[in-house]
């Protein structure tokens, strides 16, 4: 029985000179990761001829945004139906700028994935006429 109570002892004291030690300082506390965040998301160029012309969709773009917040690259995960409408959705982003995701309070490169929406208007623009009239035939 001494020798259990010895034990016991030792693993006691064993715990306890830990606990009184300079020598471990308190650990940092953990910085949580974070996503991008949008700052500057001009929207697409929509010609006056789609419009007109009654064509919408949505793209679905992935960008890989860097650690500077910049577009680095994208890729047309779903097409719009248009593949006018898809090139301007990807020539948009190249102009976008985020707050970069970061992981242990640095900035990383993160992926993400954007939705793009063109909707034609849901009445004619004036405009459409005129342009209509540009392309009737001379009588």
């Amino acid at each position: 029985m001494t020798s259990m109570t010895s034990a016991a002892t030792l693993v006691a004291l064993l715990a306890l000179a830990g606990c009184g030690s300079d020598s471990a300082a308190p650990a940092a506390p953990a910085v949580p990761p974070t996503d991008p965040q949008a700052i500057e998301t001009p929207p697409p160029d929509y010609p006056l001829e789609l419009a007109c012309a009654g064509v919408d969709g949505q793209a679905t773009l992935q960008l890989t945004i860097g650690p500077d917040g910049r577009v680095a690259g994208s890729r047309l995960e779903r097409g719009s139906g248009s593949a006018a409408l898809d090139a301007l959705a990807q020539q948009a982003v190249k102009r976008w700028r985020f707050e970069a995701a970061t992981r242990g309070g640095q900035p990383v490169e993160a992926r993400i994935r954007v939705p793009i929406t063109f909707n034609a208007p849901a009445e004619r623009p004036q405009a459409c006429f005129a342009l209509d009239a540009g392309r009737a035939p001379a009588q």
